[in-house]
């Protein structure tokens, strides 16, 4: 029998189809490493060498996107890689409209597309990789802070429209640039699509439109992620978005893959917690995997976590959730 390729396992499970198993993929921050291009490169290519997933997400800070704006972090030991914003250039409404399109190929965009080069060049194909993009909403919380976004998005829309503007050119410049490493799809970070953070109106007007220009900018990418952060998610009014795969935090939002799976087309990525991923013993995490499967009868899944997993998960955690889908 013809050994199925990492694409054609993807490819099949996006589809409905029954792959030869379900595909697998984990993702997580790589702090200090993701500064320097060779190091993010270097961290995600042992990453793929030690575990052998199915796709390599790759994961910049969250910062990568504003830092060439004059956004300034560092990294104090969150347990998910995050790092602490020190210094936001947006401190008033007016700045909003002094924000100019970036250049992809200076500064830290320039050293995303680096890593990502190296990276296409070491897999070769073999593993599809993707790159991670940021909603234009979240890349604006990163220049202002979250309640002053909002605030200047409801006090003076013109001013913030402006400014997301912005943004969206520079997202859908560097998207056009990072097709030219070799990447198979995005994945596309949203973080506002939630309770209270903002009603569905809201989102209607400050985010779908501009969601969609960037979604339509990978549109010939045929590995497109959707990931809906946190709980209390506004998941029917993205059900409709154009990609193959949608992540979200299953356990903690109360949707689980099947009911999610009832609202999307294509496939579902999780059906692991990464807060259970990071328990001290693999046991709970191989219940929620039997879990997973039975809910999903093993089609239309990407197994893993509904986010990042934690830089301290216990590796016998991971390596117990890579090969559980060797032994069904």
């Amino acid at each position: 029998m013809t050994k199925w390729n990492k694409r054609q396992r993807l490819e099949a499970a996006i589809a409905g189809e029954i792959p030869d198993r379900i595909p697998v993929a984990l993702w997580r921050h790589w702090p200090g490493d993701d500064q320097d291009a060779g190091a993010l490169a270097a961290a995600h290519l042992k990453w793929q060498h030690d575990y052998d997933w199915d796709l390599l997400k790759v994961g910049p800070s969250s910062s990568y996107s504003v830092v060439d704006w004059g956004v300034r972090d560092r990294w104090v030991g969150h347990i998910e890689g995050t790092r602490e914003y020190v210094r936001r250039p947006i401190q008033q409404p007016a700045d909003w409209e002094k924000l100019a399109p970036l250049d992809p190929y200076q500064g830290m965009l320039a050293k995303q597309l680096k890593a990502l080069h190296l990276i296409g060049e070491e897999l070769a194909g073999e593993t599809p990789f993707i790159t991670t993009i940021f909603a234009p909403l979240s890349q604006a919380k990163h220049l202002a802070d979250n309640p002053a976004m909002l605030s200047h998005l409801r006090s003076h829309p013109d001013a913030f429209r402006r400014g997301l503007e912005t943004i969206t050119e520079s997202t859908i410049r560097f998207i056009e640039a990072a097709k030219e490493t070799g990447i198979s799809g995005i994945y596309y970070a949203i973080q506002h699509a939630r309770y209270p953070q903002m009603s569905p109106a809201e989102y209607e007007m400050w985010a779908r439109p501009y969601d969609l220009q960037i979604l339509e900018a990978a549109g010939d990418l045929w590995l497109n992620i959707l990931h809906i952060h946190s709980s209390d998610i506004m998941f029917d009014e993205l059900a409709d978005y154009p990609t193959a795969i949608v992540n979200w935090h299953d356990r903690e939002t109360g949707l689980s893959l099947r009911r999610g799976l009832q609202k999307i087309k294509g496939a579902a990525s999780g059906g692991v917690d990464h807060w259970t991923l990071h328990q001290e013993s693999p046991e709970q995490t191989l219940e929620e995997i039997e879990d997973a499967i039975a809910q999903t009868n093993g089609r239309r899944l990407l197994l893993g976590t509904g986010c990042v997993a934690m830089v301290t998960t216990p590796l016998r955690n991971i390596r117990a959730l890579r090969e559980s889908v060797e032994r069904r």
